[in-house]
């Protein structure tokens, strides 16, 4: 419950939140294909929760919100499924680079960032943009889906940094969209792995409380504070569960 609170705050304050609470299932004893599918069910919650905080920046943002619903939703489908059709020895070899690879992109937010804000087109008006051509957005945002419901840690950076390239300025609308579209993928996923027998259950409900309080208490604060300490905390808790992770294989 614990690591779902922070795993959920996180997510509303910098994402990564993924890379605190899958190690810690881990940690129980449960195999990493039904961590992660347990992650993903526990953590749908904490994305409610923080959507619920951010709704006044939702506000007006109607077309947005629609056209991140649909390609979200399929590509979190096709995630899952590719997940339930993964064995369980070839996901514990595959999961500690899932983790290393989600790190390093959450390394490398900042700077993306920085580079999306100063060639980020303007917008005429103000307001939110529109893309002229929406075909390649719902393709990325698909294959961001795609990932999302296989393992998900680290789809925030991918979702805000083609948000700062369309345009967008203000921070808060681009964490709203962002945590919109995961919940979206997640929920699909979260449907499709609660059908199967790959959640544990006692985890998952203790963790969807914590999740559901942290979510929404850090997608307040989140509006508040700064993001640097907690985002070194997450890195180096990435790189100490791909070195753990690794050795246990």
């Amino acid at each position: 419950m614990l690591a779902a609170a922070l795993g959920g705050a996180i997510n509303s304050i910098a994402g990564g939140g993924t890379l605190l609470t899958y190690p810690a299932i881990v940690g129980l004893g449960i195999a990493p294909l039904v961590a992660n599918a347990t992650s993903t069910v526990a953590l749908w919650p904490s994305a409610v929760g923080s959507m619920w905080g951010y709704r006044k920046e939702l506000a007006g943002a109607d077309w947005w919100v629609r056209r991140f619903a649909l390609p979200s939703l399929l590509g979190g489908a096709a995630g899952a499924w590719l997940l339930l059709h993964t064995s369980a020895a070839r996901f514990e070899h595959i999961v500690p680079f899932l983790v290393l690879g989600a790190t390093c992109l959450f390394m490398v937010q900042g700077p993306v960032m920085t580079r999306v804000k100063a060639r980020r087109p303007a917008v005429p008006g103000g307001g939110d943009p529109r893309p002229d051509r929406q075909v390649p957005f719902f393709l990325y945002q698909f294959g961001v889906g795609v990932y999302g419901g296989y393992f998900g840690a680290g789809i925030g950076i991918m979702m805000l940094a083609v948000l700062g390239l369309l345009g967008f300025s203000n921070i808060h609308r681009m964490n709203g969209l962002k945590l919109w579209g995961g919940a979206c993928m997640n929920a699909v996923a979260a449907l499709m792995f609660m059908s199967s027998d790959l959640v544990n259950w006692p985890v998952a409900l203790a963790m969807a409380v914590g999740g559901l309080l942290g979510g929404y208490g850090g997608s307040r604060l989140a509006q508040r504070i700064g993001q640097q300490p907690v985002r070194r905390a997450i890195v180096v808790i990435g790189f100490s569960a791909f070195l753990w992770l690794l050795l246990r294989n």
